[in-house]
């Protein structure tokens, strides 16, 4: 099976397949499913960040007309699950462990009717102390976020990345309960590399948890049998297999008796894997009754699974000829109220884009009476790399460096040993930064620093530059691929196309079975039917599925071919595929059409088998990706605001199987960055009230704050992906604050230490003089 021949399709630009029937407002998420008798779910959430429940009476409720019933988590049977996985103990057991941690459910004819049923129920609360602030929480005598004991069965890392995770959680003395930490990550001695550097850069950085803002809001809908034994759930999820098995585990049912239906997902991010979806398949069990349950937007905010706060101290040591001797790191990471196994895919992220002979990289994860975090494109990824290059910015600094230089000196390579004990495969951070260093923007950096726009006068402009890489993720995966009676083809895939992937999908076929996109349908049947995948989640759909993809296409070609060959009493191999005709080659007029092989294996009496190919795929090493980016900035000197004028993002592909969808995905993650960077962040007060509860608190970029972006595709193929493909999806958000703080840097000379670097701590900055404090320029 060919996979990076020249091609014809593959590269060329197509239009998402559900683009359509989005932008007209015709597809049907999952709250939008109607089911006859349906009932409507509302959550009752803690006021408290930290407390024990004595009572909750449901009484009242059960009075408000329309209400027809309230659960908590022992009279829905819950009361035995393991506390420590939102998942499988979706309402609290004893104690609250943050504001907004649901405490009943309440299920009403109408959504009036359960909303003020839920209004009404009644909670007694013994509040205990409230553990909000990560570093406080890891002192020996810090209080604990939960009072009792329970032990970690936290979700592995696999299904966002195919690093393996080396060794067992360790213990550290003089830490308190709440810290969970990672065995440390090492390579040579880290003291004997400090010792040879010449040039020793140390900083402290911090960020806050940031929401996934996905358009659709966390919705489920699920409908019972009449006898409650199967269960029909239409969720707003990255993975189908994952919730049929959080329900199967959560209610103790057979997995074949619970059938997940496709339905669009309005925006995911890796917020969306299994939330809501066993309470609500318990609710509907339990009343034999459809039940639908869709959290505001405020609910959202309080109660889903924003990506971690982090604190992280970089150290790095160099010689005066730019050779890294040293890299230490240590990652605090606020996993909330619950475990966060991406602590340890965490401290990998500053292993990944350096070579270097000595690395010491520690994580804890530290739980807080915070909601339990979760994945956010690219897991930890932009907290680490803006820690990480930035001080690399400040390094270059004081060697006096040039940035990309120095980037390049150090760079990963084919063939370089990994924190692992592995070797790199080829990667393209290379290619990525030669391209960068040719753009326009760098060459005449000096004449851009000079060119504010009019409106902007006083204005200071800055250049910044960061690196960036994704492991890749891995994950078995299978499709189908039949011919239908008019000679099309559909594809069927157990994959949620979050990011535009049945495009490319249905380009792989089309290429590998030599028709027109159009002919090729991507299509989505539930688990009943469907072949397995994995979540959508890791940039690893195309990488994975499309494998199986084109497995599938060629099982089908070759079924085509022996049946062609036969009619026409030639051998499969002297004959070609064209323009829907399967002809023996140089005997055009020789020919047999697809719609007749199709009328010869779908049909009564018909001699053929149906065409029907399937394919598998198991790639058992990602491919990471790399991506080089450039920003130019503004900053007012006078109030601390910074607008990024103009963004360049250089972004190894593998091979854009449909590059108008990389360079959309590229687009996406920027501006997402600069959410990052200048705007996100969810803030508690000292008792864990979430004070930006509401997007009128929560800062999310608008239209006008998008710069022009510019995207890059470097293409150096993957060995493993079809026609060479890489993930593309998680890489463009990971660099984007890391260079807009080196802008910033270049601008007006302070180092921000801080996300998001609102003008608030721009001016305090300026103010301040952290920039001169923390410049590292020798001559102070």
């Amino acid at each position: 099976m060919i996979q990076t021949a020249q091609s014809a399709l593959v590269g060329t630009s197509l239009p998402r397949q559900d683009g359509p029937d989005k932008v007209t407002g015709r597809a049907r998420y999952a709250g939008d499913q109607v089911v006859p008798g349906m009932l409507y779910a509302r959550l009752v959430l803690s006021p408290y960040a930290h407390a024990r429940i004595l009572n909750i009476d449901t009484s009242l409720a059960l009075a408000v007309p329309g209400v027809v019933a309230a659960f908590t988590t022992e009279t829905l049977g819950m009361a035995q699950a393991d506390t420590l996985s939102r998942a499988q103990s979706p309402l609290a057991v004893h104690e609250v462990v943050w504001c907004g941690h649901p405490v009943a459910i309440v299920v009403g004819e109408t959504e009036a009717s359960a909303e003020d049923g839920a209004a009404a129920v009644e909670v007694d609360y013994e509040p205990l102390p409230a553990v909000i602030d990560t570093e406080a929480a890891m002192q020996p005598d810090s209080p604990l976020a939960r009072s009792r004991s329970e032990v970690s069965s936290g979700i592995g890392v696999g299904e966002h990345t195919a690093i393996p995770q080396e060794g067992a959680e360790v213990k550290e003395k003089g830490h308190s309960q709440n810290v969970s930490q990672t065995r440390p990550l090492k390579t040579g001695d880290i003291e004997a590399g400090l010792r040879e550097a010449e040039v020793v850069v140390e900083c402290t950085y911090r960020t806050y948890p940031v929401h996934q803002s996905y358009m659709e809001p966390q919705s489920v809908t699920v409908a019972p049998s009449p006898s409650g034994h199967h269960l029909v759930i239409w969720p707003s999820t990255q993975g189908m297999f994952s919730v049929r098995s959080a329900v199967a585990q959560a209610l103790k049912m057979p997995e074949r008796q619970i059938r997940i239906e496709p339905v669009p997902i309005g925006g995911g991010f890796g917020g969306k894997e299994t939330l809501l979806e066993p309470l609500v398949a318990a609710v509907a069990s339990r009343l034999r009754k459809p039940v639908r349950l869709i959290f505001t937007r405020q609910e959202d905010l309080l109660a889903a699974n924003p990506a971690p706060q982090t604190v992280i101290t970089i150290k790095l040591g160099a010689k005066r000829d730019g050779t890294l001797t040293a890299i230490q790191a240590r990652l605090i990471l606020d996993s909330g109220a619950y475990p966060n196994p991406l602590a340890w895919l965490s401290g990998f992220h500053f292993s990944s884009a350096y070579r270097c002979p000595n690395m010491d990289i520690r994580c804890d994860a530290v739980q807080t009476n915070k909601p339990g975090t979760g994945a956010y494109r690219a897991p930890s990824g932009p907290q680490a790399y803006f820690a990480l290059e930035s001080t690399v910015q400040e390094l270059c600094q004081q060697l006096g460096m040039d940035p990309i230089q120095f980037r390049q000196i150090n760079a990963l390579k084919e063939g370089d040993p990994n924190i692992m004990h592995g070797r790199w495969p080829r990667i393209g951070l290379l290619e990525c930064l030669e391209q960068l260093q040719q753009h326009p923007l760098w060459l005449q950096r000096e004449q851009a620093r000079q060119e504010a726009p009019a409106e902007l006068k006083g204005w200071k402009i800055g250049i910044g530059v960061a690196i960036a890489g994704w492991p890749g993720g891995t994950e078995p995966a299978a499709a189908l691929c039949r011919m239908e009676q008019d000679g099309t083809f559909t594809v069927v895939v157990g994959s949620v196309d979050v990011s535009g992937s049945d495009a490319s999908l249905a380009l792989i076929a089309a290429e590998e079975l030599s028709m027109p996109a159009e002919a090729v349908n991507v299509t989505h049947d539930n688990t009943d039917a469907m072949p397995y995948s994995g979540i959508s989640a890791g940039s690893k759909t195309t990488y994975t599925v499309g494998s199986a993809v084109l497995a599938a296409a060629h099982d089908a070609r070759k079924q085509v071919f022996t049946i062609a060959a036969e009619m026409l009493e030639a051998s499969a191999e002297d004959m070609e595929l064209r323009d829907g005709k399967l002809m023996v080659k140089g005997v055009p007029e020789k020919y047999v059409t697809l719609q007749q092989i199709a009328a010869n294996s779908m049909g009564f009496g018909a001699p053929y088998e149906p065409v029907y190919g399937r394919g598998r795929s198991a790639n058992r090493v990602s491919s990471p990706a790399y991506t080089a980016h450039l920003a130019r900035v503004a900053v007012d000197p006078e109030t601390g605001e910074v607008r990024v004028l103009d963004y360049v993002a250089v972004q190894d592909v593998g091979r854009a199987i449909n590059p108008a969808e990389v360079e959309g995905q590229i687009h996406g993650g920027v501006v997402q960055g600069i959410g990052w960077a200048l705007l996100e962040g969810m803030t508690y007060d000292e008792q864990g009230q979430l004070l930006t509860s509401t997007l009128m608190d929560y800062a999310l970029p608008h239209s006008q704050d998008v710069p022009t972006i510019t995207p890059l595709l470097v293409e150096v193929p993957s060995a493993l992906g079809p026609f060479g493909a890489k993930g593309v999806g998680e890489p463009p958000v990971v660099p984007v604050a890391a260079a807009i703080a080196n802008a910033i840097r270049d601008a007006v000379g302070v180092r921000m230490t801080q996300l998001p670097m609102t003008p608030e701590r721009v001016y305090a900055s300026l103010r301040e003089g952290n920039g001169r404090k923390q410049s590292y320029d020798p001559q102070q």
